[in-house]
């Protein structure tokens, strides 16, 4: 698969059908390898092995309600409470993140009302961090550990 900037980890890939497929550890099943779903199972990996994110405490495709439309957030982090504090947006690697990557997000989160955004595409990282008292927003350095959320 495609080099991305994240740390490697050992991959369930299997073919299904003529069709690639990886083992998605959130889903806990096998779901078409894509380069987006590449550069989610790589970056979900790097939230478990590397910034000790909880697994109980994620979910892959969550639907929202937006404007009487079905959407589909990437990966959504949740509270022990199981209200959203994180969501995850990505993009195969040669889809450049753009405005209208961090738009799509950004009308994710009218529902959810998360802390915390991340676009990736596998090369590049985003994470900014909402304050709604001064309805402002910081982008961050790096990625944070789960435990200074």
């Amino acid at each position: 698969m495609l080099s991305l900037n994240l740390p490697a980890f050992d991959a369930k890939i299997a073919a299904r059908n003529g069709k690639n497929v990886i083992f998605d550890v959130i889903r806990r099943r096998y779901v078409a390898l894509t380069p987006e779903e590449w550069v989610r199972q790589r970056f979900v990996h790097f939230l478990l092995a590397h910034k000790g994110y909880p697994q109980a405490l994620m979910a892959n495709e969550v639907q929202v309600q937006l404007n009487g439309t079905k959407k589909r957030c990437d990966t959504v982090l949740y509270r022990r409470d199981l209200t959203a504090r994180m969501i995850v947006e990505y993009k195969a690697p040669e889809i450049e993140i753009t405005q209208k990557v961090f738009d799509q997000i950004t009308r994710y989160n009218m529902v959810l009302k998360v802390d915390y955004l991340i676009v990736s595409n596998g090369l590049q990282h985003y994470c900014c961090r909402i304050d709604y008292e001064h309805n402002s927003y910081t982008f961050l350095q790096d990625i944070p550990e789960y435990q200074n959320l």
